[in-house]
């Protein structure tokens, strides 16, 4: 009876929650485009050029413990996942003035193993376009472009990997029609 109701428990939260993320009219917000001043690991992204993929956007600082925390979780979806559509963008946005140095934050992209796109946000452009506050947030971007999950902090992995696979394999639209 236990574990049945644990089941259940991460759709009844997103049930709840979701008027909180719903946009005016009851709509789902569009996740904004990603402007970076530089990227790291790939050519620039824009969000309208990954329709089609859900994309996870992770706001994250090398100098934030909860960020480490959280590190190994965004890595191993992006192995796991980016062969069936899974997009991870890294927005790495510094708090400190050490962070923002491109030599340091490429010195530890490669000493921790960080392969997928990052974008540098140095100055909360992205940040900002997000209404983001915090470090670590994720978002998760569904097929159509539109913000369908959102986690600040650590924690909530088995929920946010269960929101990954369900938006993997929603159909759309232009699925059907292929």
């Amino acid at each position: 009876m236990r574990t049945h109701v644990r089941q259940w428990i991460p759709a009844c939260l997103m049930i709840l929650l979701s008027p909180f993320l719903l946009g005016a009219g009851g709509t789902l917000p569009l996740a904004p485009e990603i402007r970076a001043q530089k990227w790291l690991n790939s050519e620039p992204l824009d969000i309208e050029g990954l329709r089609g993929k859900v994309v996870l956007v992770e706001f994250w600082t090398f100098g934030c413990w909860n960020c480490q925390n959280v590190e190994p979780y965004i890595i191993d979806w992006y192995k796991k996942y980016q062969d069936d559509g899974l997009v991870v963008i890294g927005v790495h946005t510094p708090e400190f003035t050490y962070e923002q140095k491109l030599g340091n934050l490429r010195r530890y992209l490669e000493e921790h193993g960080i392969t997928y796109p990052v974008a540098v946000d140095n100055n909360f452009g992205i940040w900002h376009a997000f209404n983001n506050w915090a470090w670590p947030t994720v978002y998760l971007i569904g097929k159509q472009g539109h913000i369908r999950y959102k986690r600040v902090g650590e924690g909530g992995y088995k929920t946010t990997e269960e929101t990954i696979r369900a938006l993997l394999n929603e159909r759309t639209a232009s699925d059907s029609s292929s």
